[in-house]
């Protein structure tokens, strides 16, 4: 078996209930982050650390998903016709950046059933998943500091983050004993526990590396919270079979999917940009400045 990550899984099959009705008919992951849709921030981090072979996991009207990702020959022919050079070259980018594939989950089962259905296209070779709500900064290297430690230890590794007890029930759970820095051994893992039942304030986010194992743990999974095939349930069938390790950090990630978390993305990514952080910042200045006086 290959120890070599070359593919990347991305569920995107969600009805993105907490965002209507701006998702009534557009899919959650097509909102965009000032002007790029979140989904292509989510490839972007993938082909960063060298995955170019991405599947993205769809469902009904999630058609918009394969459009942005493929050429536009009516708009690259207007776009050289008029000149614009830069926009050109930038969606030209957007349809080169990597060979993305897709297939529909079909029925609502879950994220556990939504990664199963990649099967088929993962074969017997590591993978990631990388959940569309979430956003990573990739200067905090997350997703390359756990392919360093599936590299080292040759088992799954699952991104953990602490949170305030009172959120632990939002995410799956992790109970865990320390390796080395940053990584930690998973001992148990829950979904969505009170804070009363959470083994700790080590919250689950959305990157994953898994083993070809993991599979054979979803096929075992039966229906959990909510009536759907959690992921978490399957990990916690894995840790049965083989070691699953946590990689811990700290800052850098927005949750999308979150009204609050959404807004704080836009504002941070757009403070970031050389074209607009300069005046945007004058402009959020001069606003609190005005909300102080009223």
């Amino acid at each position: 078996m290959t120890t070599q990550v070359r593919k990347a899984v991305i569920p995107a099959a969600g009805l993105g209930t907490r965002f209507l009705p701006a998702t009534k008919a557009q899919p959650k992951e097509m909102l965009p982050l000032v002007d790029t849709p979140a989904i292509q921030y989510v490839v972007e981090e993938a082909v960063g650390v060298g995955i170019r072979d991405i599947l993205i996991i769809t469902g009904r009207g999630k058609r918009s998903l394969e459009d942005h990702f493929d050429q536009s020959f009516e708009l690259e022919h207007y776009l050289e016709a008029a000149g614009k050079r830069a926009e050109l070259d930038q969606v030209r980018r957007i349809a080169d950046m990597a060979d993305i594939h897709y297939v529909r989950q079909g029925e609502p089962k879950g994220l556990g059933h939504a990664v199963s259905v990649s099967r088929q296209h993962v074969g017997d070779e590591p993978f990631v998943v990388m959940l569309g709500d979430d956003i990573m900064d990739p200067a905090v290297g997350v997703l390359a500091g756990m392919l360093s430690a599936y590299e080292r230890h040759g088992r799954s590794v699952i991104a953990l983050k602490a949170v305030d007890p009172s959120e632990i029930s939002a995410y799956g759970c992790a109970r865990v004993e320390p390796v080395e820095d940053n990584l930690v051994r998973v001992r148990e893992i829950v979904e969505k526990p009170s804070p009363e039942e959470a083994p700790s304030n080590l919250a689950v986010m959305g990157r994953y590396v898994f083993t070809p194992a993991l599979y054979g743990a979803l096929a075992r999974t039966s229906p959990g919270r909510g009536g759907e095939i959690q992921l978490t349930d399957a990990i916690e069938l894995l840790l049965q079979d083989q070691e699953v390790y946590g990689y811990v950090f700290e800052k850098g990630r927005w949750d999308t999917g979150n009204k609050l978390d959404y807004l704080r993305a836009t504002v941070e990514l757009a403070l970031r940009r050389p074209d607009l952080g300069p005046p945007f910042r004058k402009s959020l200045v001069e606003l609190v400045s005005q909300l102080d006086e009223e």
